[in-house]
């Protein structure tokens, strides 16, 4: 077998011929060094281009869109928050929490926020069709985003009739929520310890655990995403009354890579 970088024998290297030679050799030398680049490498050649800013209500700082190639990346300053190579861990707080709620037929899921709609796609994909998906999202502009530049990442589930998108803190929809859910999927900043908006935190302390679980039905399921473990909140979550389960995910949906963290949270029956 030939290796990456290296020739068969009497193979020509389109790259050592006569720098001088016709359009046609220096056209097959670049074609040939563009096969010996790996997608990862040939993807960070691509630049990324900003598509838009937008501000984070109640002073949480901008958010920005940008996009390199067929990939999307949303960041907070410095830190990206989400990317559309990673989907795996969004779309497994969905799927852990909905194959547990079939005995629902009329199950109703809360989701905060839209992020870049994988959570979203995945649930509706596996809830059945009495059920309802509410969608709190705070900053307009993403769901702008998602139906403009990223509207291809929705598979369709923003036309969904199922589906209700709420502009606004879905704090306050858990808040004025008694009873209402069967399940709420939080993905709301990178976890409990928040970094885009610091007020997000309120959503994980022990007075936003107790009104998540009043807006929970008996038997109701909270689920929480995490870029990283957080053990104190795992604790919080069972001085809270939850019983908890803490699932390590990986970021792409493979077998390598980064991990996240999923708490699943369970309402006493």
């Amino acid at each position: 077998m030939t290796r990456v970088g290296r020739h068969a024998p009497g193979a020509v290297d389109p790259l050592r011929r006569n720098s001088a030679g016709s359009g046609r050799d220096l056209a097959a030398a670049a074609a040939y060094a563009d096969s010996l680049l790996t997608p990862k490498a040939a993807r960070a050649m691509i630049p990324w281009v900003h598509l838009d800013t937008t501000t984070v209500p109640d002073g949480g700082g901008e958010l920005k869109l940008m996009r390199r190639g067929e990939e999307y990346s949303i960041m907070a300053g410095a830190i990206e928050l989400m990317n559309s190579r990673l989907s795996g861990s969004e779309e497994a707080l969905a799927t852990l929490v909905c194959d547990r709620l079939t005995d629902r037929p009329k199950a109703h899921v809360l989701i905060g926020g839209y992020g870049m709609g994988f959570t979203l796609r995945a649930a509706l994909g596996r809830l059945g069709p009495a059920a309802k998906v509410t969608v709190g999202e705070l900053v307009p502009a993403v769901v702008d985003w998602a139906r403009g530049p990223m509207a291809h990442l929705s598979a369709g589930s923003l036309a969904d009739p199922r589906l209700a998108i709420v502009i606004g803190d879905v704090g306050a929809l858990i808040r004025s929520g008694s009873g209402s859910y069967d399940a709420i999927l939080l993905d709301v900043d990178n976890g409990p310890e928040g970094l885009s908006r610091k007020a997000n935190n309120r959503l994980y302390d022990r007075d936003g655990l107790g009104a998540a679980k009043k807006a929970l039905r008996p038997g109701g399921m909270l689920s929480v995403w995490s870029s990283t473990p957080n053990d104190a909140f795992t604790e919080r979550l069972s001085r809270a009354g939850f019983a908890v389960e803490e699932v390590r995910v990986r970021a792409n949906g493979g077998k390598r890579g980064a991990r996240h963290t999923i708490w699943l949270a369970t309402k006493p029956a």
